[in-house]
Formats: C-alpha cells, structure tokens, sequence
C-alpha cells in the first residue's frame, strides 16, 4: 500500500481500530466497557483526536454486525445519531 493509495489507507486504519476495540474489550472483564478514544489511542498514538470519527464509526460497523453496542448513560444507542461521549461494551441480554 502506497501513500498515493489514500482510500486504502483509511480501510488500514477502519481495520485497525475495529481490530483495537476487539482487543480492547477482551482484555477487559466481562462487564466493563471501552470509550472510542481508548481504540484511536492505541492505533493513533499522539495523533489519536484525528482518529476519534473514525474510531466512532469503527464501533458503529462493529455494533451493526452485532458485535459491540454502543451506549450512553448505560443505554444502547445509535453511534451515528448519538451525541456527546460514548461507550462500547460487549452486548448483553439486558
């Protein structure tokens, strides 16, 4: 991948922070969720504010694939429509 690749770039990252959240609520007890900003940190290091869309959004592919959901205040929420901070956990059967 070429730095003339920008599109294929994007995909890296959306791979990686997807990968970074995945990882991030395994090491985590069952019952303890992530804040996006814990996903761009990993990926971004210093540069990880420019990661926070992305980081929103890698969570809000995961949680449509039922994967992660995405809460505020301890309810599910839509990621896209959501504003303020948020939080990603494993889903339950609440």
């Amino acid at each position: 991948m070429s730095e003339a690749d920008p599109e294929g770039m994007a995909q890296d990252v959306d791979r990686r922070l997807e990968q970074a959240i995945g990882e991030l609520l395994d090491a985590r007890a069952a019952t303890s969720s992530i804040c996006p900003s814990d996903a761009a940190r990993a990926v971004g290091d210093d540069d990880w504010r420019d990661l926070m869309p992305a980081a929103r959004a890698a969570a809000g592919r995961l949680a449509a694939a039922g994967e992660v959901q995405v809460t505020q205040k301890g309810v599910v929420v839509d990621v896209t429509t959501a504003r303020g901070p948020v939080r990603v956990r494993r889903p339950r059967a609440d």
